[in-house]
């Protein structure tokens, strides 16, 4: 290729060295980007074939029985999705006022050097690991709030809720904020302008605007929350089964706390006839309700997206 030269005869086709490195730059990031795309393809197989023998040999009124006790031959989905949707739903109730309110702090009201105080708070509780927070549900949470009003056993799945509702809070509230404040000042200003107080801009002005991020900030809240795995199996009690109920003071497995109870131990699990293959089917059962979750949230936030 005949190098591109300007009408006065300069080279524009920069130098040789640079543009090599321009390619092998590309080439990495394309590596990296194809790598991702091939190793997720290699989950979704691994699950698919182990699911796919599941569901082949198992018989299906198993699928449709008193709960959950995989290594007795019974698989009842509704007890471990009833489960997790419970679990998840408390724990949007705790994490989506508390979440959205801290960012709205944040965001309107807190001056710089507070930001810069209660900002890192924020990122620490997002990193304590899950386990503490299922010892925090175990030993507190029930004891101290559920028990005394509710008169229930120390494993519940109300105390699991709430607990995973503390641990998808910061996460709320990071993506909240980022959306907050990525609302053009303009928009701020011209609401003050026209006489509306702060309470009032934030409410009609600023909420409205970003309302794209919120609803993404609690859809990867939903996200987590259905994905929590430490809190549920620590504090909801049914470990190595559990009855359907929809009760959220009694015992509950979720899915997650269902695969995490079946894998302990690798013996039990192999010689347990369809409880090895369950694990996969439960999984790829996971897999596709946080991706369908994922695409309607897309649709919804392309929808009410707003551009300045």
């Amino acid at each position: 290729m005949a190098p591109m030269t300007s009408p006065t005869g300069i080279d524009l086709g920069g130098d040789p060295k640079r543009l090599r490195r321009e390619r092998v730059v590309r080439g990495a990031f394309w590596g990296a980007a194809l790598f991702s795309v091939l190793l997720s393809a290699l989950i979704i197989l691994s699950l698919a074939e182990e699911a796919w023998r599941f569901m082949s040999t198992v018989e299906w009124s198993a699928l449709w029985s008193i709960g959950w006790f995989p290594r007795r031959g019974l698989f009842d989905l509704r007890t471990i999705i009833v489960a997790t949707l419970l679990v998840a739903g408390i724990a949007m109730l705790v994490a989506a006022p508390l979440g959205l309110g801290a960012a709205v702090y944040l965001s309107e009201y807190a001056s710089p050097r507070m930001r810069r105080v209660l900002k890192p708070v924020l990122e620490i509780l997002a990193g304590i690991p899950s386990v503490v927070l299922g010892y925090f549900a175990l030993t507190w949470i029930s004891p101290n709030l559920i028990q005394p009003i509710f008169d229930s056993d120390i494993f519940n799945v109300l105390s699991a809720g709430i607990g995973v509702g503390i641990l998808t809070t910061p996460l709320v509230a990071s993506v909240a904020e980022d959306s907050l404040r990525a609302v053009p000042h303009a928009l701020r200003e011209a609401s003050y302008g026209l006489g509306a107080r702060k309470s009032a801009t934030v409410r009609k002005v600023v909420l409205p605007a970003a309302v794209s991020g919120i609803m993404a900030a609690m859809i990867l809240g939903v996200s987590r929350a259905i994905g929590e795995t430490m809190v549920v199996a620590m504090a909801a009690g049914a470990t190595g089964g559990g009855l359907l109920t929809l009760n959220p003071i009694e015992p509950g497995i979720t899915m997650t706390a269902a695969m995490a109870s079946l894998a302990i131990g690798t013996d039990q699990v192999a010689g347990a006839g369809n409880a090895f293959q369950s694990l996969f089917f439960v999984g790829l059962l996971l897999f596709a309700m946080t991706l369908l979750l994922n695409i309607v949230s897309d649709r919804f936030v392309q929808r009410v997206r707003e551009k300045y």
